[in-house]
């Protein structure tokens, strides 16, 4: 059966979803989409042009007009009908993210359901789109109210391509502006599916789909005259260059979900099971193989209790079944890209000559079935210092470093001695000592004895270099609007 879904992904043809249509765009050039666990290609997709995006953006534009009358609640039943679709293209749209990110299938269910869970849940809230009234003065009439852009861009990257596509789009939708899409290069297939998907409920030109590679069309929608608002999420070097590119052109409000290296920090009192389950789960192994940004890639272990802690973490992590990411029983497949794959080994071989202690993985995993792929197994440094590469700089690859700390104010001098501060896990079953700590790291998203689970209506983003702007809340959906007040006088 996954043979036939898989000959039908390679046989059909992917062109890019502008103005409601699916097909060919301007550009007649194309680009392979590689498979990481084969290193084949399984499908072409076009490489759009600064025409094309020319071309996606003044359809949105057109398309915004209308969609911004629409009541909220109309276009809330339009993102539920969406949503619904979503959930019946749950096998398609797995395979597609399995085949073309390396996820495993069965995490990439979990996305799909996410992604629709977050168009629900944006539904769901019409009314913060309503304005106030001021009592400004006595005599007048003094209210706000909330307008759309127009058309958005939003662009995501490779390490949870449906979740990302759906989900992203679903606050400026509701918001009332129309949105050009464009994914990842890497990881296409289940973007343009969802374009495709959305032609039948969405308006024509509500929501275009751009695919492409290397930075030219990116750019070329950043900077785009029509486009005043722009969400990416990615490294903090793009996001650096698209805050550059858009200023160079006009004043563009930006948001920015970037990167992390995020430290879970465990106290002596923590439970030991629950806390070596947590530093798994938290490194998202078995989801994206540690690619994410999220990802609680710097463990910190008071003294007391790491040994113990080590031990039960290194127990699971060697358990993590690895394999072809369709496989069913497959925890963890391959990196996404060679290039991921390089740098994973790149922080590996430097933690090495750094004088980390490696504790498990390291390298390819063994067995026939691995010689090609982008795969690494699961890897764990222990007694990693601070000032290390591998403690410092953002991996992006299944490569944890652990450090031990003596007591509180050297954890929280460790967590916040780097510029990132995307979220932080804490681990302790003192209250106190929790709510002391969760306000002392400096991280836009904190768990207290519990990682890596995002909970909808939650706001989720960074402080200092990991971003800028909340996703997955009502901040979000505010954030795609402008408030605009109307004095009448009379």
């Amino acid at each position: 059966m996954i043979s036939a879904e898989v000959d039908k992904i390679l046989d059909r043809q992917w062109g890019v979803v502008v103005g409601g249509t699916e097909g060919a765009g301007v550009s007649a050039r194309t680009y392979e989409v590689e498979n990481p666990a084969t290193e084949e290609a399984i499908a072409d997709v076009q490489d759009a042009s600064p025409e094309d995006v020319d071309r996606a953006v003044r359809s949105a534009s057109d398309a915004s007009v209308e969609w911004a009358q629409w009541h909220p609640r109309d276009r809330g039943r339009r993102l539920r009908a969406l949503a619904d679709a979503l959930r019946e293209h749950t096998d398609e749209l797995s395979l597609l993210d399995a085949l073309d990110s390396g996820n495993p299938r069965s995490a990439m269910r979990n996305d799909v359901a996410w992604g629709a869970d977050v168009l629900d849940l944006f539904a769901d809230a019409a009314s913060a789109l309503d304005g106030d009234a001021v009592r400004a003065s006595v005599e007048n009439l003094h209210y706000t109210e909330r307008a759309p852009f127009g058309v958005v861009a939003r662009i995501v990257p490779f390490n949870h391509p449906i979740f990302f596509a759906a989900a992203k789009v679903a606050a400026p939708l509701m918001a009332g502006n129309s949105v050009v899409l464009k994914p990842s290069d890497l990881t296409p297939l289940s973007a343009i599916r969802l374009g495709e998907i959305a032609q039948d409920i969405l308006p024509p030109g509500t929501m275009s789909v751009l695919t492409a590679q290397g930075p030219g069309a990116g750019r070329a929608l950043v900077q785009h005259p029509l486009i005043r608002r722009i969400g990416f999420i990615g490294s903090e070097q793009v996001g650096r260059a698209i805050q550059a590119d858009a200023a160079s052109v006009g004043v563009k409000e930006v948001s920015l979900e970037l990167g992390g290296k995020n430290a879970l920090i465990a106290c002596a009192d923590a439970d030991v099971a629950a806390t070596a389950q947590g530093i798994v789960n938290g490194m998202n192994f078995a989801w994206s193989q540690g690619q994410s940004c999220g990802s609680t890639s710097r463990v910190l272990l008071q003294e007391s209790i790491a040994d113990e802690v080590m031990a039960a973490v290194v127990e699971r992590v060697e358990s993590l079944r690895q394999g072809n990411p369709v496989d069913q029983g497959t925890e963890m497949g391959p990196l996404a890209s060679r290039e991921q794959y390089d740098k994973s080994m790149r922080y590996i071989e430097s933690a090495h000559g750094e004088g980390a202690t490696l504790v498990t993985g390291g390298g390819r995993p063994a067995g026939a079935e691995f010689a090609r792929g982008h795969y690494v197994q699961p890897t764990v440094f222990d007694r990693v210092t601070p000032d290390m590469r591998l403690a410092r700089e953002e991996v992006f690859g299944p490569v944890m470093a652990v450090t031990r700390f003596s007591d509180e104010a050297e954890a929280v001098r460790i967590a916040n001695a780097l510029d990132f501060g995307l979220t932080a896990s804490i681990w302790t079953r003192d209250v106190s000592r929790a709510i002391r700590l969760s306000r002392a790291v400096e991280a836009g998203y904190v768990w207290i004895n519990g990682s890596s689970r995002h909970f909808w209506g939650m706001p989720f983003g960074g402080m200092k270099s990991s971003g800028i702007g909340r996703e997955e809340s009502i901040e979000e959906l505010i954030s795609y609007t402008e408030l605009k007040a109307v004095n009448v006088l009379v």
